[in-house]
């Protein structure tokens, strides 16, 4: 189904139909490892506090999964935009998602839609991302599909029964392997939800079940803050509006989260309906992105830092176009940059996350 021509009703379906992520697998015990090759090392004995007023410590933030940074943002989109395709395979969710097989065995989850929203609203909240220091979202790219260049020669076949038009737009993010379902901390389930810092103030580092719950906590606290921002209907508004058939939905993984076995590392997936399709909806599902935000008063400095140089210089639609521009250029001139109306949109929920994080300091302090 389509969701930019549903009914009102139809979009509602849509909101709480469960989209099964196939490589994200069956939940094993984890612990944060002492060091590892994604992640930081967390063998030093912390005795620091776990908040500093409303703010994660650096002791914290010293330990959070090291998650995707610019040479893996820049090295998938480099790949993936020049190396050979070999196999395209039912898989990734939709009807017209494709995963795809590269020459040297590496995969992506293709993103292909008759609509422009949701490849906008996928790469684009790739994008701000990226501008908000945020690493939990695969590395992502664009590109188009073109049956007779050398990158998809060897899969023309595919592609038409695949009923891929020549010219559109994909996204290509990167696959993950050692993802698990990620459950909704406990500070969030319930209908009082809230973390402020007297909730994590007597919290440990050096504990190793606070330490598990704070990593996740800290990353929670981007994650609360990244889907207000982009109104992502498929996340925690999902859980939270199919509550009123399931009371026990907020106990399910979180819709369109993983974790990384191995690191710890939450990967925020699907992202489609962000900046777009959601802005949209917001006269029906703001309750639920502002319930989520005001439950909030610990936040990542670094992230805050990031929204408020946003705010000040307001250029996060210049910053957003050249970021197309540079990065994937190739479709430039096929895939129409965001409306206006998105920006001014996304540039209000920006002063409303500052403005919670202003009243999270009258409570509690800097």
């Amino acid at each position: 189904m389509d969701v930019n021509s549903t009914t009102e009703e139809e979009d509602a379906a849509a909101a709480a139909t469960v989209d099964v992520v196939s490589f994200v697998q069956p939940q094993t015990a984890w612990t944060s490892p002492a060091a590892n090759e994604d992640g930081r090392s967390l063998t030093t004995t912390v005795l620091g506090e776990a908040v500093k007023g409303i703010f994660w410590s650096q002791e914290v933030e010293d330990s959070l999964p090291t998650g995707f940074d610019e040479l893996n943002a820049k090295e998938w989109r480099d790949f993936s935009h020049q190396s050979s395709v070999q196999r395209v395979e039912e898989g990734c969710g939709r009807m017209q998602n494709r995963l795809v097989t590269f020459e040297n065995g590496r995969q992506s989850c293709c993103r292909y839609r008759q609509n422009y929203d949701q490849i906008q609203g996928e790469i684009f909240s790739f994008y701000l991302s990226r501008l908000l220091g945020l690493r939990n979202l695969p590395p992502s790219s664009v590109g188009l599909v073109r049956p007779r260049e050398r990158q998809w020669m060897n899969v023309q076949s595919s592609l038409s029964q695949a009923q891929w038009t020549e010219n559109r737009p994909v996204v290509h993010t990167q696959f993950l392997n050692d993802l698990e379902p990620a459950y909704i901390p406990v500070q969030f389930r319930g209908r009082d939800r809230h973390l402020n810092p007297l909730d994590v103030q007597h919290h440990r580092l050096q504990e190793k079940v606070h330490r598990s719950e704070l990593i996740t906590l800290a990353q929670w606290s981007d994650l609360l803050i990244f889907d207000y921002l982009t109104a992502n209907l498929d996340r925690m508004v999902n859980n939270l509006y199919n509550m009123q058939w399931n009371p026990a939905m907020m106990d399910s993984p979180a819709h369109n989260l993983a974790r990384d076995s191995r690191t710890g590392l939450l990967v925020f997936l699907d992202n489609e309906s962000g900046l777009l399709h959601g802005y949209r909806l917001l006269d029906k599902y703001d309750i639920y992105h502002k319930n989520l935000l005001e439950s909030l008063c610990v936040f990542r400095r670094t992230t805050v830092e990031s929204l408020r140089q946003l705010q000040s210089q307001k250029n996060v639609g210049h910053l957003l176009r050249d970021m197309l521009k540079t990065r994937d250029q190739s479709v430039v001139d096929f895939l129409p940059f965001l409306p206006e109306k998105s920006i001014k949109t996304l540039n209000y929920r920006i002063e409303q996350v500052l403005d919670q994080v202003a009243k999270c300091q009258s409570l509690y302090g800097s």
